[in-house]
């Protein structure tokens, strides 16, 4: 992790994410309860997070077509830039009846924010080099653990003593200030996305600008398609955010009529999940590379998914919350471990001309089943109970973790990325 670290590029991208997380958590914090005490309406809170979750779904598979073609650094740069500029509409929002001024801004800065993500996790590898890319993810997820420990409480305190105003300031700054230690990062001429594999797509003529992002789009999906490795995390990253879905529906509702707590206890749990993933984060950088093996990240979904079901289930037999704290901790750990193996070992088996368009068709795929989640959690836990439902989602975990044990290829070297887009013949010429 240390070593990691001392490379100046991503220690200035690193930074720039942990100042940017924080800002996003101030304002999905502090944005809510500043819409609630406006509107003193549950349902136009409900509406501002789903128009913050439609581009999700919609777009982020199509800007990873994009996020291939364009300078990668530059990319970030910009989306910071552009979110920061997109907050300022918010500050018109001072009454009820101009609350979809709230809705346009969230359903605009979640559009824009659909070409950084696959633009980060495309130009990682060639920034940190193969050899540095599990502590790198390792670090990444650790910030986020770390926004997620501090981003909240000031939310709170920047939303209740400063309004409106401090909320979108303190985001605005922290995307700003990322942009500018993005622009920082030198990007050798090599991490250049490799768009020349595709001449006869590039030079098309404008009118043909559509069917040149379908066929591009479908070139990326075909690559996921044929390597076995890419096919197999894409169904279990697909079959996890579909509990997760669940879960974020059903963990207030746990904690209230399981746990009987409230929303202070709704705080620590989730203040002792970040605790378990900055340790698992720690962990994962001092084993390296070895978490990316098939082995150790299935053992960690299997490991994940039984202290879930423990999480769900062990206080109808002993019920003190301080258990329910400690396995809250217990399974950040194997959950990082997990995350963290899958997204190195994606990012390293998706050929460098592909990766934003792999990205992108991830993220759509994870917001589509994460919403499914939420559908099924809202139709089913009424009739079977919450337990019932969330012990469904758990074992899905130890599923998945066996998944990755029998479907992911016996040998490293069968995940190895191709590094240009000349490797995939069959993909090429069929789009040419």
């Amino acid at each position: 992790m240390i070593a990691t670290l001392r490379q100046r590029n991503f220690t200035l991208l690193w930074l720039g994410g942990l100042i940017s997380l924080a800002g996003d958590w101030v304002l999905n914090v502090g944005l809510p309860i500043y819409v609630f005490l406006l509107t003193h309406s549950v349902a136009a809170t409900s509406l501002m997070l789903l128009a913050g979750a439609v581009p999700n779904v919609l777009l982020g598979s199509v800007a990873g077509v994009f996020v291939d073609r364009w300078n990668r650094k530059r990319t970030m740069v910009a989306t910071n830039l552009l979110l920061a500029l997109g907050l300022l509409p918010l500050l018109l929002a001072r009454t009820a009846d101009r609350v979809w001024i709230v809705y346009l801004v969230m359903f605009a800065e979640s559009t824009i924010e659909q070409f950084f993500a696959p633009a980060e996790n495309a130009l990682l590898p060639a920034l940190v080099g193969e050899e540095h890319l599990v502590p790198a993810n390792s670090l990444i997820a650790l910030n986020r653990n770390l926004a997620r420990l501090v981003g909240p409480a000031i939310g709170g305190l920047v939303a209740g003593f400063f309004g409106l105003n401090g909320i979108v300031l303190a985001d605005a700054v922290s995307f700003l200030l990322a942009g500018l230690l993005i622009a920082l990062i030198a990007v050798k001429a090599g991490a250049k996305p490799q768009t020349q594999a595709e001449p006869g797509e590039l030079a098309a003529a404008e009118a043909g600008a559509v069917a040149r992002v379908w066929r591009e789009w479908v070139a990326g999906l075909r690559v996921i398609v044929s390597r076995r490795t890419l096919a197999v995390l894409l169904a279990v990253f697909a079959f996890t955010a579909l509990g997760e879905g669940v879960f974020g529906v059903l963990y207030p509702v746990f904690v209230n009529r399981v746990l009987h707590g409230a929303a202070l206890q709704i705080g620590e749990l989730m203040s002792a999940q970040a605790v378990g993933g900055l340790i698992g984060g720690v962990l994962v950088g001092w084993v390296g590379r070895r978490v990316t093996l098939r082995w150790v990240m299935g053992l960690c979904s299997v490991a994940f998914g039984l202290i879930d079901l423990a999480i769900f289930n062990i206080p109808a037999f002993f019920p003190d919350f301080r258990i329910e704290v400690a396995l809250f901790v217990a399974v950040g750990i194997p959950g990082i471990a997990f995350m963290t193996g899958m997204q190195s070992l994606m990012q390293a088996a998706a050929p460098d001309a592909y990766r934003g368009r792999v990205f992108g068709a991830l993220g759509t795929t994870v917001g589509l089943l994460a919403l499914a989640g939420t559908i099924v959690a809202g139709t089913v836990t009424d009739r079977f109970g919450v337990v019932a439902v969330l012990t469904v989602q758990g074992a899905g975990y130890v599923l998945a973790g066996l998944i990755l044990i029998a479907l992911l290829p016996r040998r490293m070297r069968e995940t190895q990325p191709m590094e240009t887009a000349s490797a995939l013949p069959e993909v090429i010429s069929a789009d040419a």
